[in-house]
């Protein structure tokens, strides 16, 4: 059974208890160096493998790479996100796709609320101004009484709402789904979209990117955003269009944002959003503890052992 690793870039498979059990399932070959995010250096390294287990989302699996692998049978995704694999590709080809959602749900959550904190505090160009000798005494953003939109209420949004309400902050939610109470049991008000945007003091974007939510948050939906008001995304850069988001935050019509996706990472040196100062930039880690990497990649593992019908503990 030939395995392939093909973007264990930066490093956090090799050396693990999950390596050691995915070299029990066959003939396993990791690459720790950069390249699969160009689409013929992907092909190539996974060529002649039966199963990928696939570390980061900058790997893309198009119509044309898996069309270049005949012998592929499983991609096991570490990750809740499959927005970077040709799922209809995949699908023609008898190719099945495995995930590991609600893996990183509290570590991004977690990560959310920093990133609320950071950017209405503005503790990035705080802690800059006291290093540069300044005293700066600007006004800040308290949570309490603020009210939080949350667009999507999967396993991260409903923690960040659990994480939130002892803040005192009013919940709003939005879900592209039937709610079915999930709102209800977290606290929060459904409303529709058009209200969240119009009261949040704060929007969160807990969506799946897909085909239907690509630039969710376009042009005339922030234009309904309080100028005050804070965009924070932890979810995936596309489904914000990033020239419409530049433009609200240059020209005073938010507030600021906080983000942690982009939509090329990473970031150029030359990017706009390096030059802004009401913006908090990650480097899309949301999820990257410990716990979370080592429980993710078990995962991982656990699907190709179950897509196997056997156990390498």
């Amino acid at each position: 059974m030939k395995i392939v690793v093909p973007d264990d870039f930066p490093t956090v498979l090799t050396g693990s208890a999950a390596e050691r059990r995915l070299r029990k399932l066959g003939d396993v070959m990791v690459y720790t160096e950069r390249g699969a995010d160009h689409e013929h250096e992907l092909a190539r390294r996974i060529g002649d493998a039966e199963i990928v287990l696939n570390i980061r989302a900058h790997a893309r699996f198009s119509d044309s790479v898996v069309a270049a692998c005949p012998r592929l049978r499983l991609i096991s995704v570490w990750g809740a996100g499959i927005d970077h694999v040709d799922l209809d590709a995949c699908r023609a080809r008898g190719i099945t796709v495995a995930n590991t959602p609600g893996v990183n749900a509290h570590a991004v959550a977690e990560h959310t609320l920093a990133l609320m904190l950071a950017v209405t505090r503005r503790i990035p160009s705080l802690d800059a101004e006291v290093r540069a000798g300044r005293w700066p005494r600007a006004m800040l953003v308290q949570l309490e009484g603020k009210a939080l939109g949350l667009i999507g209420l999967g396993a991260i949004g409903r923690r960040v709402a659990t994480l939130a309400a002892p803040f005192g902050m009013r919940l709003l939610a939005f879900t592209r789904g039937a709610d079915a109470g999930r709102a209800e049991s977290v606290g929060a008000r459904h409303v529709s979209l058009d209200i969240l945007l119009r009261e949040s003091d704060i929007v969160s974007l807990h969506l799946r990117l897909s085909a239907e939510t690509q630039g969710f948050l376009g042009r005339d939906r922030l234009a309904l955003m309080k100028p005050t008001a804070f965009l924070v995304n932890t979810a995936r850069a596309g489904l914000v269009d990033r020239q419409a988001l530049i433009d609200a935050m240059q020209h005073g019509r938010l507030a600021g944002a906080a983000l942690d996706v982009f939509h090329e990472e990473p970031l150029p040196a030359d990017d706009v959003l390096l030059s802004l100062p009401n913006v908090v930039l990650t480097p899309h880690n949301a999820g990257m503890t410990p716990e979370v990497v080592d429980a993710g990649l078990q995962r991982a593992v656990e699907n190709i052992e179950r897509f196997l019908g056997t156990d390498a503990r």
